[in-house]
């Protein structure tokens, strides 16, 4: 069901979403920054002793480090996405926050990442909770914008079948 009318309303729900948008890719790049200027290469600091830290860790790969040095790949992946997600947010209903929150999570996250692969061929992780790979506050935004996107997607399906 698109977006119809609304002037106001539909510009405040633009600037809510791009806010979001420019505030988890602040604290990305804010974070990534702040790591490369205190911690060398593979160089840990313990948060809390055995369960969180802050690892340095050069990613030149997707999640996991899979398809490493694949770079030109994936700035071409991204630059898909956030077109998918500038041109698809729109289409969604206003009523619908748990898919507008999804999309401008995911492309805050995509733009965050984005700007690691063409700085420096790889992207900046940081985060480190030794049971899971190494990931920074970009990786958190898209997987909660695919987690927000999916209950916002499951809500449309709930509601339509229950007509």
């Amino acid at each position: 069901m698109p977006r119809s009318g609304g002037g106001e309303k539909s510009l405040l729900s633009r600037i809510k979403f791009f806010t979001l948008t420019l505030i988890i890719l602040a604290g990305d790049q804010l974070s990534k920054n702040w790591v490369v200027l205190r911690l060398q290469p593979g160089e840990s600091w313990p948060l809390i002793d055995n369960v969180l830290h802050l690892t340095h860790v050069r990613n030149p790969g997707a999640a996991f480090g899979i398809l490493a040095f694949r770079t030109s790949f994936f700035i071409i992946v991204s630059l898909l996405m956030i077109f998918l997600i500038l041109s698809g947010e729109r289409l969604f209903p206003r009523g619908n926050s748990l898919l507008h929150l999804g999309m401008s999570l995911l492309l805050g996250g995509a733009i965050g990442n984005l700007i690691d692969r063409i700085r420096f061929g790889y992207v900046i992780d940081f985060l480190d909770i030794r049971v899971w790979p190494v990931f920074n506050v970009a990786d958190i935004a898209l997987v909660l914008g695919v987690i927000a996107l999916g209950f916002g997607l499951h809500k449309i399906h709930f509601f339509s079948c229950s007509d």
